[in-house]
C-alpha cells in the first residue's frame, strides 16, 4: 500500500487533465514523470477514478514501452543497441555500464536508486552511433571509456 501522498498527488494530476478515459494516457504518465515509475497500485486506482476497467487501463499501460511498472534510477541510461549503433560496438558501452554500476541483465537499477541502465532498439541518431541516452540527454559516439568518464560525471553532479 502507497502513502497518503501518492493518491493526493495523482487526485491533482486527475483533477488538472480532468476525469475522462480519454485522459488515461496523459494522467498515467504525469504520474511516471512525477515518480519515475507508474506504481501498479496508482494505475489501479486512476482505473477507478476514470471509470476504465482495471485490466484495460493495464493493457494501455503495458502497450506502451515507456511506461514501467518498476522503479528507475535518478538517471536513466538507454544504450542503444539498434542496427548502426551495434555494429559500431555498443555491446562493451553497454558491458561497461554493467560492470561499472555493479548491474546486469537481470538487474536493471543501482541499489541506491542513482542509475537504471536500459537497451534500446533505436534512439533515431545512427549518424552519431554508438549513442547513449541518460534521460533526455544524447551523448553521441559512445566508447567504453567515455562510459566511465559519464558515470564519474553524474556521481558527481547528483551530490552537488
Amino acid at each position: 500500500m502507497l502513502e497518503k501522498s501518492y493518491y493526493d498527488r495523482a487526485d491533482a494530476i486527475i483533477a488538472s487533465h480532468g476525469a475522462v478515459q480519454a485522459a488515461l494516457i496523459p494522467i498515467i504518465q504525469d504520474i511516471q514523470a512525477e515518480y519515475r515509475y507508474l506504481p501498479a497500485e496508482l494505475l489501479a486506482y486512476v482505473a477507478k477514478r476514470l471509470n476504465i476497467n482495471e485490466a484495460k487501463a493495464y493493457g494501455v499501460a503495458t502497450f506502451y514501452e515507456n511506461f514501467s511498472f518498476e522503479p528507475k534510477g535518478k538517471y536513466v541510461i538507454k544504450v542503444c543497441d539498434g542496427t548502426a549503433c551495434h555494429v559500431r560496438k555498443s555491446i562493451p558501452v553497454l558491458e561497461t555500464f554493467y560492470r561499472v554500476l555493479g548491474l546486469s541483465k537481470e538487474k536493471h537499477t543501482t541499489d541506491d536508486m542513482l542509475f537504471t541502465v536500459e537497451t534500446v532498439s533505436c534512439l533515431g541518431a545512427c549518424g552519431l552511433a554508438p549513442t547513449v541516452m541518460v534521460n533526455e540527454e544524447v551523448h553521441p559516439r559512445m566508447t567504453p571509456e567515455k562510459a566511465e568518464a559519464l558515470i564519474s560525471s553524474l556521481r558527481e553532479e547528483s551530490q552537488a
